[in-house]
């Protein structure tokens, strides 16, 4: 039996410790992050207009990618501006631009997910108001 094996971390359990850092991230971003927190509570609005007003499979598919595309993005902004933040602690352009340009990334995802929020529910609100 070779000995070194049982020094060294399973695959396993370095995948189950990818996890846990994970889960340490998406806890990190909840709490000090305000716009991840304002895209959640308008993910829950979605999740439940979505039950009131019956979407079909396809449309929650739908939903759901945007949903999670919207928090991956939002980390990874999240990542991006604090990257830059402890590379350089003084004002450098490129330093702006890099957040600027993670930001902007973050606002086009966000109203192409308005866009296609608006194709999926407004004939359904509109049914379900008349």
């Amino acid at each position: 039996m070779d000995t070194d094996f049982k020094d060294k971390p399973s695959r396993r359990r370095k995948f189950l410790r990818s996890f846990k850092f994970a889960f340490k991230g998406i806890k990190l971003v909840f709490a000090e992050e305000l716009n991840f927190r304002v895209h959640f509570m308008a993910s829950l609005a979605v999740v439940a207009a979505g039950f009131v007003l019956s979407i079909s499979l396809p449309e929650w598919i739908v939903v759901i990618l945007l949903i999670a595309g919207m928090f991956a993005l939002e980390m990874l902004n999240t990542a991006v501006e604090r990257t830059v933040d402890l590379v350089t602690k003084e004002y450098h352009p490129l330093a702006g631009q890099a957040k600027d340009i993670a930001a902007g990334a973050v606002l086009c995802y966000a109203l192409g997910a308005v866009v296609i929020g608006m194709i999926i529910f407004l004939p359904k609100l509109w049914e379900f108001i008349q």
